[in-house]
């Protein structure tokens, strides 16, 4: 069974381009746009890794990835973000929890790629 990416990014046209690239990649790709909804998906069909914006309505990126690693410390995490947060990668993940990795907006997809294999297991 291929790996299950929850994907949550409010910019349509942005998700839908990602998803192309990951359905392309062999990943089951659950789509959210908004945190609230990805959090409302992520207890339907429990991901294999997160990758999520910052910025989004109802709850933002940050959010989302605490309210999922509290039930899931060790979900991997990527975020993309036009806007790093001051420590970067490290303002996501503590002692125990899962990888995180930051990407700067625009995304460079081949990147992101590559991290998804690292932190993905095999399908």
């Amino acid at each position: 069974m291929a790996p299950c990416i929850l994907l949550a990014e409010d910019e349509a046209l942005a998700a839908m381009a990602i998803e192309e690239e990951l359905l392309a990649e062999g990943y089951e790709v659950v789509l959210a746009a908004d945190g609230q909804a990805a959090l409302e998906a992520a207890r339907v069909r429990k991901p294999d890794l997160l990758l999520t914006d910052l910025r989004m309505p109802r709850l933002d990126g940050a959010g989302l990835i605490r309210a999922l690693r509290a039930e899931m410390p060790d979900l991997p995490v990527v975020v993309m973000t036009g806007y790093a947060p001051p420590g970067g990668a490290q303002a996501f993940g503590g002692a125990g929890e899962g990888p995180v990795a930051l990407f700067p907006k625009p995304l460079d997809m081949d990147a992101v790629l590559v991290a998804l294999r690292r932190m993905l297991p095999p399908a």
